[in-house]
């Protein structure tokens, strides 16, 4: 993990909670559920089926594992910078805006969803085998439609905008880090 990554993810996530804040005066609301705990979710504002939440460091508690598995399903290495960011922060999506247009950026919630997020991964990256392109690996889809992706080039870690079952459409930027650092926070919308 490059440590310029590492402060361009903390730092986004902190305007993004800066933003939110200043916008709302409060932080989001979710739904609560006991059976997909987090530690996103704020205990002392919960009521009755909702709370408010906040990205957490994952703070050493690494996803390592789940990528080790899938390296070795795919018989090949996961882009340094794909481990980064699903190892960065607990979170909700969270909404941001670039050149190109809005996008909702995908973390993890909690440790069960990492597998989802690992099942997910895998048929992407095999669909993208069968059609013999090069291996890419999402971390957020456009909005309002969602019917497009950005993605992590495995080989170069070029983030590209893709749509399934097709060739990569736009190069975005040279580096996740770079992309990153071009994002506006956007408020964080309730789930009420």
């Amino acid at each position: 993990m490059t440590q310029s990554l590492i402060t361009a993810i903390d730092d986004f996530v902190n305007r993004s909670i800066k933003n939110q804040l200043e916008q709302n005066q409060r932080l989001p609301v979710t739904f609560y559920d006991s059976q997909w705990p987090s530690a996103c979710y704020l205990e002392s504002t919960r009521s009755n089926d909702q709370a408010q939440w906040q990205p957490q460091h994952q703070n050493g508690t690494s996803t390592a594992a789940m990528f080790d598995r899938m390296e070795e399903a795919l018989g090949f290495n996961i882009h340094e910078d794909v481990r980064c960011w699903y190892s960065s922060f607990w979170s909700d999506p969270l909404p941001a805006r670039c050149e190109k247009g809005d996008l909702s950026l995908i973390f993890l919630w909690n440790k069960e969803d990492g597998e989802r997020l690992r099942g997910n991964l895998i048929g992407h990256l095999l669909s993208k085998q069968k059609q013999k392109q090069s291996p890419t690996l999402f971390f957020a889809c456009t909005e309002p439609d969602g019917d497009q992706f950005i993605s992590v080039d495995n080989s170069t870690g070029e983030i590209w905008l893709e749509q399934p079952g097709k060739p990569p459409i736009m190069k975005l930027a040279a580096s996740l880090q770079e992309f990153i650092e071009q994002l506006e926070p956007l408020p964080i919308p309730d789930q009420e």
